[in-house]
């Protein structure tokens, strides 16, 4: 009897436990999850599905509610990938009915005002999820609430064609879909936040990579104003392009050339126009083709390019993005949505991707590797590959974390804070030496600053990339330290050893940023480089032949933000053959599979 009495006690508790975390929102009642510290909330959709005739259309607010419940798959659509994306074995992924949230909430909320944090995942705008990141700890042990979404993504994501935007008006005429999801998602939290305790007067929107750059995006976009309150810009970018290059580009480049008048061309088997198509006729019947298409046969002709090749995405419509561009438009205090601001890049931004390619690496087999069938990763050029690593990664904190900074500080933005992300103790073990192979490299920080390793794969993967350590127990710690601070409070603050986070501009120095690394290596510092003195300094780099100097020119000048190889020194152009180096680009872009 007393058995039985406990376990009717326990099945109440539960009930009641389930029952007080069923929370109302605009979108309908959601269940929340008990887990981890933190009670999850978990695939809300903030908007109508963009489907059928919601295709390449602004995404549309939800009139009516619906039943919400946990779903698997409900990712935007992408290539398969297990680096940052979704496995798969089909040559795509995911479904177009995609934008849902997730919200984590700590259980000891009490339903206080707390400050919100809103992730946007990385991916190249191409790929990512947002179930990839778990939060708990750093929602349960910095009493904060997080949002993490979907956005769609790739040419459902940004797509520009005339067939589409001539028939469509207001928002809709935009090819910024994907930046409008953010926004969208944005506009859902700040009317259904305080629900789950949240303060929606108090929004840190941050995220890496792709993440970094649409938050740059949001910065300049006035349909973002007024919804968010600091921003964080992780290993950001600052790349767009016009409707017209989006379109038919005028002149062929490494980042615009593949563009939506070739997807379209293959699919109608049309010939190719050189100015906009103004036939009616032809642009409805493209239309028709565009909006009746499965999911699955326009992926099909769009993924069919070389992996060089993508597709240019965010666009300086007017509409979403000043027609200036979003670099220029970071410099103008009429288009900047002004808050505090932290922006920062890693120390080995692309080793990660260097460590892969067969032109700098290769794989081996010991006796005992050849039997478990483990390889050996070697290094075959390894001053190459640091220079290159080098040169890269410091052109990407030039172009993508002082550029916009400098530029925010012009518009009259003072609450600026810059770092670098430096931690690198990896295992050294006699499969691949990952201090050397991945050091600091891009994406690696976001499992620091989570406190969660299933982002690698989880143990045994993550203990060999992020073995169990005082360092990386202070790394961590500090780094949710500083971000939760800055959402609370829009500065930093100072670590648990009391190294305070400085401004990025201070009286009579420049270009301040924080190093975040273990304890011994946390620290401030500042530089004066510039992609001038950067690019003299590559081209007296003995390490390098000259054929790898004007390959890194051209890499450092065209990714991480618009194309600027013409505004390298001409002296160095005069040196290099732009086409040899896009050729070597492409015969060198194949990668290892480990």
């Amino acid at each position: 009897m007393r058995v039985l009495f406990l376990v009717t006690l326990n099945i109440f508790y539960v009930s009641l436990v389930f029952a007080s975390n069923v929370i109302t929102t605009s979108s309908g009642d959601v269940s929340g999850t008990a887990r981890k510290g933190v009670i999850l909330y978990e695939d809300i959709p903030y908007a109508e599905p963009p489907i059928g005739n919601l295709r390449w259309r602004a995404p549309k607010e939800i009139l009516k509610k619906t039943e919400i419940y946990p779903q698997d798959s409900n990712f935007c659509i992408q290539r398969p990938s297990n680096l940052g994306g979704a496995d798969g074995e089909d040559f795509f992924v995911g479904n177009e009915d995609c934008l849902y949230l997730d919200i984590f909430v700590p259980r000891k909320n009490n339903h206080k005002n707390l400050p919100v944090m809103f992730w946007i995942h990385g991916g190249g705008n191409t790929s990512g999820l947002k179930d990839l990141y778990d939060f708990s700890k750093l929602v349960s042990r910095h009493d904060v609430i997080l949002v993490r979404i979907n956005y769609r993504l790739g040419p459902f994501g940004w797509f520009t064609h005339p067939a589409i935007q001539s028939f469509q008006d207001g928002e809709d005429k935009t090819s910024n879909f994907g930046t409008l999801d953010i926004i969208m998602a944005l506009k859902w939290v700040n009317k259904n936040i305080s629900n789950f305790g949240g303060d929606p007067e108090n929004v840190t929107i941050f995220g890496e990579s792709a993440g970094g750059h649409n938050v740059l995006s949001l910065l300049v976009s006035n349909k973002a104003k007024g919804l968010f309150h600091k921003a964080i810009s992780m290993s950001g970018y600052t790349t767009s392009i016009s409707p017209r290059d989006a379109y038919n580009p005028i002149n062929k480049s490494s980042t615009s050339k593949f563009s939506s008048q070739n997807v379209v061309n293959h699919l109608t088997e049309k010939y190719i126009l050189d100015e906009f198509p103004i036939n009616n006729t032809l642009l409805k019947e493209q239309r028709k083709m565009l909006l009746s298409l499965s999911s699955k046969d326009f992926f099909k002709i769009y993924s069919n390019r070389d992996s060089y090749d993508e597709l240019p995405l965010l666009t300086n419509d007017g509409i979403v993005i000043p027609k200036i561009g979003l670099k220029e438009a970071l410099s103008k205090k009429e288009h900047l949505n002004i808050v505090p601001t932290i922006a920062g890049s890693n120390r080995d931004e692309v080793k990660l991707w260097l460590s892969t390619a067969k032109y700098f690496v290769n794989i081996d087999y010991s006796i005992i590797g050849s039997i478990l069938q483990i390889p050996k990763v070697v290094i075959e050029k390894e001053h190459s590959f640091e220079a290159f690593n080098f040169y890269r990664s410091s052109s990407w904190k030039i172009r993508g974390v002082d550029d916009p900074l400098l530029s925010l500080a012009a518009a009259g933005n003072e609450e600026l804070f810059s770092y670098r992300y430096d931690w690198d103790d990896h295992r050294r073990l006699i499969i691949a030496n990952f201090k050397k192979l991945i050091g600091a490299a891009h994406a690696t920080e976001i499992p620091i600053l989570t406190g969660s390793y299933d982002l690698v794969g989880g143990y045994p993967l993550s203990d060999l990339i992020y073995p169990p350590s005082f360092s990386k127990r202070y790394t961590s710690k500090n780094m949710m330290l500083f971000w939760t601070n800055f959402a609370k409070y829009g500065y930093p603050g100072e670590s648990t050893n009391s190294v305070r986070w400085e401004k990025y501009l201070s009286e009579g120095s420049n270009k301040n940023y924080l190093v975040i690394d273990k304890r011994k290596n946390l620290k401030m510092t500042s530089e004066s480089l510039t992609m001038e003195t950067l690019s003299k300094q590559l081209f007296k780099d003995e390490r390098l032949s000259m054929l790898e100097r004007c390959v890194l020119l051209l890499q450092m000048y065209t990714y991480v933000g618009d194309d600027q190889y013409e505004s390298a020194q001409k002296s160095m152009l005069e040196s290099c053959n732009r086409k040899v180096s896009e050729d070597f680009i492409k015969e060198n872009a194949s990668y290892i599979e480990f």
